[in-house]
């Protein structure tokens, strides 16, 4: 339930969006009392129904949607457009902000206890609802993620910069853990469901291909896959220790573009890795220079250590041969 207590703090936060985002940690917090409950409240994780997009709705989707949905009428947000939600929704005719938001990513984890979270982008609101969010990407001037796992925590960017904040068990505020979050520029992991394998592009299987090699491999070093299937908690880990996350294209009927939303996973996570210095791209160009043509619009999603990134960009460009498979001549992407 949203309250008038201020649960953040306001030093690093623009003035003009303190109140959403202080509302969004309010209901974040809320939600994270709801999830560390678990099988002892409600039940989170029961299927209720479909989204918009023929994803199946947990409980805890409806829920989040709703508790945000609620919260944000009386802190500026004109345009309100959910994932669980087929059309953007108008919550005040005189609000400055357009915010998209996937309520609860990873909702498949509820019940395994596995970290989950909620993902947020806020633009400028323009006259119309589509028009508030089909536009380029790098018109957001703010973005983040409320992860809920051993820690709840805020990573957020307002353009200058990516900050940390962790709900302290003792305060019950969000505190300021890191202002000044930074991919790690080296490392030796990388996130993809290979059960998909058969499904890629040569280029991407190339890329995997060479990783797995490892240390008898064009880059002369042994890699761990690593897979959580919550988009926050790898971006989450990618923000913490580096590496690569790759959401592809593949063969699939529904697959051709990837699986994950432009205007409410991509744009914001894309916003959040450059802030931090990292890369993010749709495997051959960046994210943030794209413009979503409609509200649950898809797009293959590569971001994490710049070098990592850009090689796999790289790896679209090579002959034919150079991509089949067994091909080991790659010389030119060695560390």
């Amino acid at each position: 339930m949203q309250s008038d207590e201020n649960i953040i703090g306001n030093d690093k936060i623009p003035a003009e969006l303190y109140p959403l985002i202080n509302g969004l940690c309010t209901v974040g917090a809320d939600l994270a009392k709801t999830i560390a409950r678990g099988p002892l409240g409600q039940t989170l994780g029961g299927a209720v129904g479909e989204n918009s997009d023929g994803d199946q709705q947990k409980a805890l989707d409806v829920m989040a949607d709703e508790a945000f949905a609620e919260a944000l009428k009386s802190l500026g947000v004109r345009w309100y457009a959910s994932e669980e939600q087929e059309e953007v929704v108008e919550l005040d005719p005189n609000g400055r902000y357009a915010l998209a938001i996937d309520p609860l990513d990873g909702s498949s984890n509820i019940d395994v206890n596995v970290s989950i979270g909620t993902i947020f982008s806020i633009f400028e609101a323009n006259e119309g609802a589509n028009e508030s969010f089909l536009r380029p990407a790098n018109e957001q001037i703010a973005a983040g993620y409320i992860i809920f796992g051993p820690q709840t925590g805020l990573m957020v960017t307002f353009g200058n910069g990516t900050l940390f904040y962790v709900l302290s068990p003792d305060s019950g505020k969000f505190e300021l853990a890191n202002d000044h979050v930074v991919v790690p520029k080296e490392s030796t992991e990388y996130a993809i469901n290979a059960s998909n394998y058969r499904h890629w592009s040569k280029p991407v299987r190339a890329y995997i291909d060479d990783c797995i090699a490892g240390a008898e491999g064009i880059h002369g070093k042994n890699f761990n896959m690593r897979w959580v299937a919550s988009l926050v908690a790898e971006t989450h880990r990618i923000l913490t220790r580096g590496g690569i996350f790759l959401y592809p294209t593949d063969s699939r009927e529904g697959y051709g573009a990837g699986r994950l939303r432009m205007v409410y996973e991509c744009a914001p996570m894309a916003f959040l890795v450059e802030q931090a210095e990292g890369h993010a791209t749709n495997e051959h160009d960046r994210i943030l220079d794209q413009t979503a043509k409609e509200l649950h619009a898809r797009t293959p999603f590569v971001f994490g250590t710049p070098v990592k990134v850009d090689r796999l960009a790289s790896y679209h460009d090579l002959p034919e041969k150079e991509v089949s498979a067994l091909f080991g001549q790659r010389g030119l992407f060695r560390d």
